[in-house]
């Protein structure tokens, strides 16, 4: 798998945007490269990259997957520290141009880029994960349910804490990262009123280092213990692996919730894992997959693709044994579950 990096993609958008000047916007120029035989894909990392144990690595096992199963070339393409979009339209064009198809943006921050880069590559499928804003025929929105996920974080969380004071940290405070905090509040809330939910974002946009500063995690979450809170769910990517950190060395009885991967069985978290109680993940993997797999098989996915409850998007994992354990826990959050796929549970996306 070719990976472009931070320094090298910052070389290849400058070649790309003398190649735009040069091709003047010419629709048939710009697809010239998509003709190409060999067949490659690629994904651009959101902020924190590669290796953030949540997020993009849920994205780039998508790829993997798909370059061993289809036998398809995979690229990768990590972000600029502090970038603007015109660095990601950048990093798109140059993924496109060089014949990748599908290019797949990691993240909502994608969409400004998106919408300008899709409509001058119509022989090249874009997909965006975590935003149904921009739309076009070769575009696929691949969205979920947070909510219904973080709701189920929720109601593990108020059947085990013991001090009856839980933490919610949002990485950056985003439509999308209040989707986990509103259904991770109602699940706590719908299962014990009598819970208190603290509830803190590290950063507010334009600034975006709450995804990506592991110290901001772990300082957040340090300030949920002093005041008694006994289990954290953290949506902050990067980030979160700081509240994590601080959960596990605060001693027995404290529990991390993981978030979009199952972070108990991620490599990079293993000294932390015993506290990790379980994670609400959503199945960013399959879906990379599945639109890389479409348009090798000549059917590309288009619109919005959406992961709920009722097709295992979204859901808890039971990977630490402690947890299967707490049967109590465990028959809450299945009777939880299928409540929402029944539609007796409406989950919130907003506080």
């Amino acid at each position: 798998m070719r990976r472009i990096t931070r320094f090298a993609t910052v070389g290849v958008a400058s070649a790309a945007l003398a190649l735009s000047a040069t091709a003047c916007g010419n629709t048939s120029s710009s697809d010239a490269a998509s003709d190409s035989k060999e067949k490659s894909v690629a994904i651009a990392y959101d902020i924190g990259g590669r290796g953030d144990q949540s997020f993009n690595d849920a994205a780039y096992a998508g790829l993997a997957k798909a370059e061993k199963d289809l036998k398809i070339k995979g690229n990768d393409a990590e972000p600029s520290d502090g970038e603007a979009d015109a660095d990601k339209i950048q990093r798109l064009t140059e993924l496109a141009r060089s014949g990748n198809n599908p290019v797949i943006g990691v993240g909502f921050a994608y969409a400004p880029a998106i919408k300008k880069v899709a409509p001058k590559f119509p022989k090249t499928t874009f997909g965006i994960i975590d935003d149904s804003s921009v739309t076009g025929d070769n575009i696929a929105n691949m969205v979920f349910n947070e909510e219904q996920g973080s709701y189920l974080a929720g109601v593990a969380a108020a059947k085990a804490t013991k001090s009856k004071t839980v933490g919610f940290i949002g990485g950056v405070e985003t439509p999308l990262i209040k989707k986990f905090e509103a259904g991770y509040a109602q699940g706590v809330k719908d299962t014990d009123p009598s819970v208190k939910v603290l509830s803190q974002y590290l950063t507010q946009p334009p600034n975006f280092e709450g995804f990506s500063k592991p110290d901001l995690g772990k300082a957040a979450a340090q300030g949920q213990l002093d005041k008694k809170a006994d289990v954290i769910y953290a949506a902050a990517g990067l980030a979160g692996s700081g509240s994590i950190e601080a959960v596990s060395t605060a001693g027995a009885g404290k529990w991390s919730i993981g978030v979009d991967s199952d972070q108990y069985a991620q490599a990079g978290l293993a000294q932390y894992k015993d506290s990790i109680l379980t994670s609400a993940t959503k199945d960013v993997s399959d879906a990379v997959y599945n639109l890389i797999k479409s348009v090798a098989d000549g059917k590309p996915q288009s619109g919005e693709i959406r992961y709920g409850l009722d097709k295992e998007g979204v859901g808890l994992t039971d990977t630490n044994p402690a947890y299967v354990k707490m049967t109590e826990v465990t028959a809450a959050v299945d009777k939880a579950k299928q409540e929402i796929i029944d539609g007796k549970i409406t989950v919130k996306t907003t506080p």
